[in-house]
């Protein structure tokens, strides 16, 4: 499910037609889902509620790709994290 930037979910409509889910939610956009991919730095991401995320995922997995969160919270909230581009 794809959820982010309305330009961004345009062009991929475009590109994917009915391929994908979208989603107005970004919380909604989590449930049932394997891993939560960060690849945008928008300040509504940088706050997770973690608890909120642990009841929606099926694994408690996020591939960060904009280094916007520290691997010390992600460790303290049980979440799988992986840094991109950062040791």
């Amino acid at each position: 499910m794809l959820y982010g930037d309305p330009v961004a979910i345009n062009e991929a409509k475009r590109k994917l037609g009915d391929k994908i889910e979208y989603s107005k939610d970004q919380y909604q956009t989590l449930i049932n889902v394997d891993a939560l991919l960060i690849v945008t730095e928008w300040s509504e991401f940088r706050v997770l509620k973690f608890k909120l995320l642990e009841k929606l995922m099926n694994e408690k997995l996020i591939f960060d790709g904009r280094n916007i969160y520290e691997k010390e919270e992600m460790k303290e909230n049980n979440f799988t994290y992986y840094s991109i581009g950062r040791k």
